[in-house]
């Protein structure tokens, strides 16, 4: 593709970003350096360890925190939230410093040693002298930890939750950046999940049941063995990787923009085409486009591009950055305006996830978690059911049910239907979760019991809510990821990929602020559940999930992608 002319601005030739999507046909081994399928195994194995390690240490955090530090149930699930949160958040962090600065190659590296410092950390607490003296589950004469003992604990946890977000969805946008097709980059989101699930499966089993069993001391040392192993895997696929160049930061460009257009806010809007600066300079795959103007939607951007006397030079290159930007520029900050609201009525698609995750774990230490006369699940280990169904759904939602969808329709099913499809999933699983707590609660005062007591229920009950909400995931994480990589910039892949982590961040720290709210308001959450109304709390997040599905229709029905054939998802037979 022949660069654009930069003697010539009035040419209004501009490069628009299709997200990484062109019209190159060939097959991703035939390009140069082109990465391609032969990085899967590089990047599946390394995404494995990592998660296994992660899970390692987060899986079991809430007992963790009450066998092992005396917290307090409904606290150690706030801190639980929080922690969530922050493992989402972080993945921001790191796409924009692999976006601006240093590469996704050497962010998940670099994150990956951090992880495996934190992890460490985290097993020098299972040593006596890092932890306080044993207290019994039902004792309200616990001994509180130390400062040097909650310092460790909560330096251990801090290393860890940064190393994870900087490999998290890095790896995703890094695994995306080796295929060249749209069709290939949207399979390799499904086995991306598949592979991120089926560890997460593992460490919330395996790894739990080690733990609650065996001992913290052997679990953590596994933990520590598979962030190592994830990290040399990694770095032994080095060599095959297609790597992508740092374009330093995309998000000066947006400011400029907004500046920008603030400045030349009383500028009259031109009709002819001439008055628009359309040079660009672009690095990646990209696809070209005519753009005779900036497009009438959010017009009072359009000024930015609008060239004014002394905005550019004799040569035609920008004289003054913060008053002039280019075309392409402009649409690119209009794209964001255009999908923020599809991003943010996902928030409320998390919150009653994160709340429903803290509270499965306590409810599941009062029930009866017997399989036979000799083995009990560990509470840890029931959300292992949604990620279970999660690893399950994404194949058979990828080969049989989406091909099945193509053959009725005609076409696939967009990035926003497959959303649309997790968001009704989600609010039916917290229908049944309150049915579920309603039982076990009149199970529970029907027997009398006292405080602290284990409801004669089995925990098996809890599975049908965790396959509601596993097999939902299953539709809106890949669609949001496919979504946002398809849509953002291609100066911002890194950041799209990690869009839907920024959500998790935020839906867990608006659950722990709704918690905070329950505890403060209402009786529903008192430390012995059987007095309170966890039901209530889930009918809650029920209704607030109804709420947002319909906000959510209506920022769908106003969206429009970037390009109508981009819409689809392929599988990978579409050629």
């Amino acid at each position: 593709m022949a660069a654009p002319d930069l003697q010539n601005p009035p040419n209004c030739t501009a490069v628009l970003s299709l997200s990484g999507h062109h019209d190159h046909e060939s097959h991703d081994s035939q390009l140069p350096d082109s990465g391609g399928w032969i990085t899967f195994p590089f990047i599946a194995g390394a995404l494995t360890g990592l998660t296994l390690a992660a899970g390692g240490w987060g899986a079991n955090l809430i007992v963790y925190l009450i066998e092992e530090f005396n917290v307090k149930r409904i606290d150690a699930a706030q801190i639980s939230n929080i922690v969530s949160g922050s493992s989402s958040l972080f993945p921001i962090v790191g796409a924009i410093a692999a976006d601006c600065f240093f590469g996704s190659f050497s962010v998940i590296a670099l994150s990956s040693c951090v992880s495996l410092l934190g992890v460490v950390l985290l097993a020098l607490t299972t040593l006596d002298f890092l932890r306080p003296e044993e207290c019994g589950l039902a004792s309200t004469l616990c001994k509180s930890p130390s400062k040097l003992q909650f310092s460790v604990l909560y330096s251990g946890i801090a290393l860890a939750v940064i190393g994870q977000g900087g490999t998290r969805f890095t790896l995703a946008t890094m695994g995306a950046d080796q295929f060249h097709k749209p069709s290939h980059q949207a399979v390799f989101f499904d086995w991306y999940f598949f592979s991120f699930y089926a560890s997460a499966v593992i460490s919330n089993t395996v790894f739990v049941y080690v733990e609650d069993n065996v001992s913290w001391k052997l679990g953590f040392a596994i933990t520590i063995a598979f962030n190592l192993i994830g990290l040399v895997i990694f770095l032994l696929g080095s060599r095959f990787y297609r790597h992508v160049k740092p374009q330093g930061s995309p998000f000066v460009d947006l400011a400029r923009v907004f500046v920008a257009a603030l400045r030349k806010r009383k500028v009259l809007i031109s009709l002819d085409n001439e008055d628009y600066y359309c040079n660009h300079q672009h690095q990646g795959p990209v696809k070209t486009v005519t753009a005779t103007a900036p497009t009438k939607s959010f017009r009072f951007l359009n000024p930015a591009a609008l060239k004014t006397e002394g905005d550019t030079r004799f040569d035609g290159s920008i004289a003054k950055p913060w008053r002039l930007c280019t075309v392409e520029q402009v649409e690119d900050f209009k794209t964001l305006l255009r999908i923020f609201p599809l991003w943010s009525s996902s928030i409320f698609l998390g919150t009653p996830i994160g709340i429903q995750m803290s509270l499965t774990v306590l409810q599941a230490l009062i029930m009866d978690r017997h399989l036979g006369p000799h083995f009990k699940i560990p509470a840890g280990s029931f959300l292992v059911i949604s990620f279970i169904s999660t690893a399950i759904a994404i194949p058979l939602i990828d080969r049989i049910l989406f091909p099945s969808w193509k053959k009725l329709t005609r076409h696939s099913p967009t990035p926003i239907q497959r959303i649309g499809i997790g968001h009704i999933l989600n609010a039916l699983s917290m229908a049944v979760s309150a049915m579920v707590e309603s039982r076990r609660r009149r199970v529970a005062h029907t027997r009398h019991l006292p405080a602290g007591s284990v409801t004669p229920m089995l925990g098996l009950w809890l599975f049908p809510q965790l396959v509601l909400v596993g097999v939902g995931e299953a539709f809106h994480f890949p669609g949001q990821v496919s979504l946002y990589y398809q849509e953002f910039p291609t100066s911002l892949r890194s950041t799209s990929t990690a869009m839907i982590s920024l959500l998790i961040a935020i839906a867990f720290y608006l659950s722990t602020a709704l918690i905070d709210l329950i505890r403060r308001t209402t009786t529903w959450l008192p430390e012995d559940l059987n007095d309170g109304r966890v039901d209530n709390v889930y009918w809650l997040m029920t209704g607030i999930g109804l709420i947002n599905f319909f906000g959510f229709l209506v920022c769908a029905k106003m969206y429009k992608y970037k390009n109508a054939n981009e819409g689809s998802i392929n599988n990978g037979s579409d050629e």
